[in-house]
């Protein structure tokens, strides 16, 4: 499978929203209501998805995944439900990290054992749990993990 990742360029919203919109149902299953779910289209201004940089990977012209950082953060990892398991999220990942400094944190809910499976197997360690307001739908409870990298 060849994947080509690039900067974001604003002719990937479409794609980038349909596959979030898909994915984050499967990140928010087992940790919080999936009434929960706000589209990408509403979340990603007041959730700082461009506050940073942001990356595709792409199959062709079909985006496969995304993924932003800013600064020493790893803020979002999105890939297309159709072809989870196939090494975009690792690369993504790894592509992140490659651009932040000497220690990088992310977030993942306790309930995304997907996402938080891969941040292990890079390194990545639980440094803090937390239950508190779901960060962008704050009538919503949920219960996170703080996960840090030092290269």
């Amino acid at each position: 499978m060849d994947v080509e990742l690039r900067s974001y360029q604003p002719a990937d919203w479409p794609q980038m929203c349909s596959l979030h919109d898909r994915a984050r149902i499967d990140e928010l299953r087992g940790s919080v209501d999936l009434a929960a779910f706000i589209p990408l289209e509403q979340a990603a201004e007041p959730e700082g998805l461009f506050d940073g940089e942001v990356w595709v990977a792409c199959l062709g012209e079909r985006i496969a995944g995304f993924v932003a950082a800013s600064d020493d953060e790893i803020t979002w990892l999105y890939v297309d439900p159709d072809v989870y398991r196939r090494g975009i999220g690792r690369r993504l990942l790894r592509h992140a990290v490659a651009q932040c400094g000497p220690e990088v944190t992310t977030e993942a809910l306790s309930g995304n054992q997907a996402a938080i499976q891969l941040y292990q197997s890079e390194g990545f360690e639980i440094v803090e749990t937390r239950t508190g307001r779901l960060t962008g739908n704050e009538q919503f409870s949920a219960t996170g993990h703080t996960m840090r990298l030092r290269k």
